[in-house]
């Protein structure tokens, strides 16, 4: 089972996408990443871990473990899902003060992604990175 920031992390996926010539190819890319996010079970699902401002479902677990975060995320999209391993491949397996020093505008210019989503898939995921940090600085 894939852990993205652990099996797969940030350089990863940015080397990966700078293999690729088209942003058409960049897609499948980030949908397949979605593809290899771990199940989460239905439980989780619940209306507290929605994350407001998306566009479509998107839900976030965590669970803190020897001091580091690990987050579980599930979307109703493929864009989405593929969207949110991007996301934990810079968060997942960090400690709090390691989320909160992540600097997440310099992760996605180094991806090229935000200027190739709509507003309201980009409003999105700044709204899942948000919840992510404001989980960290709460600890």
């Amino acid at each position: 089972m894939t852990q993205f920031g652990i099996d797969v992390t940030s350089d990863d996926i940015v080397e990966t996408l700078d293999f690729f010539d088209t942003w058409e190819e960049r897609y499948k890319y980030i949908i397949d990443l979605g593809k290899e996010l771990p199940p989460m079970p239905e439980e989780l699902k619940t209306e507290d871990r929605l994350v407001r401002g998306c566009q479509s479902q998107v839900w976030l677990s965590e669970a803190f473990c020897d001091g580091k975060l690990y987050f579980q995320a599930d979307s109703d999209a493929f864009i989405v899902k593929g969207l949110l391993a991007v996301v934990l491949a810079a968060f997942n397996g960090k400690n709090s003060s390691e989320i909160l020093s992540v600097d997440i505008a310099q992760y996605f210019q180094r991806l090229d992604l935000l200027q190739h989503l709509s507003s309201t898939r980009g409003n999105g995921l700044k709204a899942m990175v948000k919840r992510i940090q404001d989980i960290a600085a709460s600890l």
